[in-house]
């Protein structure tokens, strides 16, 4: 069969401020359209559907219009587990009846171990779980994720169809995988990751949790990556869904096109407000830019807002974290050479003789002032 591997769909995050929903309601439909043009037999989402466990009552709205979309108006079976974000009693809310129009949503242990079988293949959705409920399942002294998770696929592997293809979607790291600053660490005392070893049984992993689709590499696990950005970090990355074949053993990405994407640009203040320069940009786009000045900007980021209305961030090429920091000596540890050697850690520049004369009439000042007190 052939379907489409995605996760971390995050309903409901926002970056740097800014709401996400209606990035969201677009991908997510991109998502569909895909579906159904490649004739998908299911989408499968490998968990964190929600960005919070009580998510906002907008963001409910949107993944219950968006499912209902997917699975009864389009009639698309829908394959899904909970994800360390999501809430899996929140989640399930309503599940009594989900199977009857083919919506598989697995948030236990317990869940997992019944596999959800097409023609020719068998799925096991096994949700982000503590190795304590792994313990407590099974009653047997678990306490590492990756213990706990081989305990639950030796337990699986007692459902296998010898006829069939098994596919595992579950959410979690996978040891040898990277991640980006907008992933949630889900690591206590180094007992997060999981070794690829653990997914031998099975004809292919489709992972969610980490990203980036690039998170791993491997011929059978891997990792769709979210459909959106949701950090600078993720600027380069290109985002897509896989469409599994299970027949044909292949994994083919497809890439989505944002409605908003994340931009950088290196230029002057002057340059950004200039209409004949900004003329040619994208000013809807999520924007970090990276500025040339040294000079101090007033209002800065209210005039540039103005502008380009969803602005992340401004760094200064010139700022400190672009110096090279260096020891000071002991001659420089009088007020005036430490006034200097700010002055031009920040700009690049020495201070003017009239400078100089300002700042040493300053301090002698200070200095009599201290003496009466």
């Amino acid at each position: 069969m052939r379907f489409i591997h995605t996760a971390d769909w995050h309903i409901g995050k926002k970056l740097h401020g800014y709401d996400l929903l209606e990035d969201q309601r677009a991908i997510v439909d991109q998502i569909i359209a895909i579906a159904l043009e490649e004739k998908a037999a299911a989408i499968v989402i490998a968990g964190d559907l929600y960005d919070r466990s009580v998510p906002a009552v907008d963001a409910v709205k949107l993944l219950n219009e968006k499912i209902a979309e997917i699975n009864l108006t389009n009639e698309l079976p829908l394959l899904a587990i909970s994800g360390n974000h999501d809430s899996p009693t929140r989640l399930e809310t309503g599940s009594q009846w989900f199977q009857q129009t083919r919506f598989y949503l697995s948030t236990s242990i317990e869940q997992s171990l019944q596999p959800v079988e097409f023609d020719d293949t068998q799925f096991f959705l096994l949700p982000y779980f503590e190795p304590i409920e792994a313990r407590l399942f099974f009653d047997e002294p678990l306490t590492k994720i990756s213990d706990s998770v081989q305990r639950v696929i030796e337990e699986m592997t007692k459902h296998f169809d010898s006829s069939k293809k098994q596919v595992l979607v579950t959410h979690f790291f996978v040891a040898g995988a990277s991640q980006t600053d907008s992933e949630t660490k889900i690591q206590v005392g180094g007992l997060d990751s999981v070794p690829t070893t653990a997914f031998a049984p099975f004809d292919r992993v489709v992972l969610g949790h980490l990203h980036a689709n690039t998170a791993l590499k491997h011929p059978k696990i891997g990792y769709s990556g979210s459909p959106l950005k949701f950090s600078l970090s993720e600027r380069t990355n290109q985002k897509g869904v896989y469409l599994v074949d299970t027949v044909k053993d292949t994994n083919e990405f497809i890439p989505l096109t944002p409605k908003r994407d994340i931009q950088q640009l290196t230029a002057s203040f002057e340059e950004l407000i200039d209409p004949v320069f900004y003329r040619e940009l994208d000013r809807e786009a999520f924007w970090h830019f990276l500025l040339t000045d040294r000079a101090v900007i007033p209002n800065m980021m209210n005039q540039l807002r103005k502008i380009y209305p969803f602005i992340l961030s401004v760094e200064r090429l010139n700022g400190r974290e672009q110096t090279k920091k260096r020891q000071l000596t002991t001659r420089e540890t009088d007020p005036q050479a430490l006034i200097s050697h700010f002055f031009q850690e920040m700009t690049g520049d020495s201070l003017l003789d009239a400078q100089t004369k300002w700042i040493e009439q300053g301090l002698n000042e200070a200095f009599v002032v201290e003496k009466r007190e």
